[in-house]
Formats: C-alpha cells, sequence, structure tokens
C-alpha cells in the first residue's frame, strides 16, 4: 500500500516554508520534488495548471489546504506524495488561500480514491492541522504529526 509518510521519506518531498508568488508558482513547488525523485515527469506541473485554469481548483480540499493532481497519464511514474507549506498564502480563481499543498501522483483512479484521499483526509482532520504544518521548521516534526494521525478508521488494505 502507498503509505504517506513512507512515499514523502522516499521521495525526499517534504519542502517547508517555501516562497510562491501565485498559485501556478506554488503548483510548481509542490511538483518540484517529485520531478527531482523521478515520481513525475517534468510536465506533471503545467498538466495540473492546465487542469486548474480549464475546470477551476477543484482540488482546494478545505480552507487552507489544496491536494494538487493530474491524471496518470499526464506523466506520473509512480504513486507518490509531496507536502509543501508556504510562508505566505496563495490565492486560487475561487478567492480561496492555501498555505499547504499535497501533491498527489498517483498511477491509477483506485490508489487516489482509495488509498490517497483516506490518508490525506486522516491526517488534515487533526485539531489545527493547516496553522500547526505552517508553523514547522523541521521534517521530523512532520512525519511525527502523520503518525499521530489515525488512518486505520479511512484505509482498508485488501488482501
Amino acid at each position: 500500500m502507498l503509505s504517506l509518510k513512507q512515499a514523502l521519506v522516499d521521495n525526499d518531498s517534504i519542502l517547508l516554508q517555501a516562497d510562491a508568488d501565485s498559485w501556478q508558482e506554488a503548483v510548481r513547488v509542490a511538483v518540484s520534488p517529485l520531478v527531482k525523485s523521478g515520481a513525475v515527469d517534468a510536465g506533471y506541473a503545467q498538466a495540473i495548471i492546465d487542469s486548474t485554469e480549464h475546470y477551476g481548483p477543484y482540488y482546494v480540499l478545505m480552507p487552507g489546504m489544496a491536494m494538487p493532481h493530474a491524471r496518470p497519464e499526464d506523466g506520473v511514474n509512480r504513486d507518490a506524495f509531496s507536502l509543501v507549506t508556504l510562508k505566505e498564502p496563495v490565492t486560487f480563481s475561487d478567492g480561496k488561500a492555501v498555505s499547504v499543498l499535497v501533491t498527489l501522483a498517483a498511477t491509477s483512479a483506485e490508489i487516489h480514491t482509495g488509498v490517497a484521499i483516506p490518508q490525506i483526509v486522516a491526517v488534515f482532520e487533526m485539531p489545527d492541522v493547516i496553522a500547526r504544518l505552517g508553523a514547522m521548521g523541521d521534517v521530523a516534526e512532520v512525519l511525527a504529526m502523520i503518525d499521530d494521525a489515525d488512518v486505520t478508521q479511512y484505509v482498508t488494505e485488501k488482501g
């Protein structure tokens, strides 16, 4: 099973206190660790941006948090996540401000809905999660917080 924490460690894909002047730049910054690790092709960020411009910011899941992603055929090489916090929030076309981006690279819809979303829900339903993440300056703190999330209530292993 794709583990949020393990994918972040394996891809070295946690960036804290990053700078971005626009939502487009925030998407590029959020995707960059996954390009560097080879999980996605260089065009994946542009695919997300193009999709956002066409459909709107469908991946803003809650105040302050977005899960940018595109389709598997848009350059996903393997299942992976990145987690990026921004020094200053960026505002999307619908007026929603976001300061935490969890980029998803999924090779299939099943990974997206059955594995990725449940783990993200478990982490992001924790109290004050956006403020807590925004205050963190150390990757180990983020990983410890993910450990504290109870994903078992959402993720069902298929054996």
